[in-house]
């Protein structure tokens, strides 16, 4: 399991987490009849959020400001960005294609 895969899961996870939590404050003030409705302001809160902080983070990056990095971050469920592994933007070449076009055959 790649160590970049629990905090890539908690920075999906956390603003998901915030957004249904946005939305049930909202529901308690205001009734809202609609499913459509609620799903939609869900999905809007998830991205405001997401995108709030997600921008603080990188605002903090390029000022070098690592407490606003790591604040940011932490409310994206995880104090830094994941490092994902270089692979020089292109997947490693196939040498062994008979093997593939047999499994194709089967």
């Amino acid at each position: 399991m790649p160590a970049s895969l629990f905090p890539s899961v908690m920075r999906t996870l956390v603003p998901l987490l915030a957004g249904w939590l946005l939305t049930l404050a909202v529901r308690a003030g205001i009734t809202i009849d609609s499913e459509k409705v609620t799903s939609t302001v869900t999905v809007i809160a998830v991205l405001a959020y997401y995108l709030v902080f997600r921008l603080l983070e990188f605002l903090g990056t390029r000022l070098r400001g690592t407490a606003l990095q790591k604040a940011a971050g932490f409310f994206l469920g995880w104090a830094r960005p994941p490092a994902y592994p270089d692979t020089g933007g292109a997947l490693p070449p196939i040498t062994n294609t008979a093997a593939y076009t047999n499994h194709l055959d089967s």
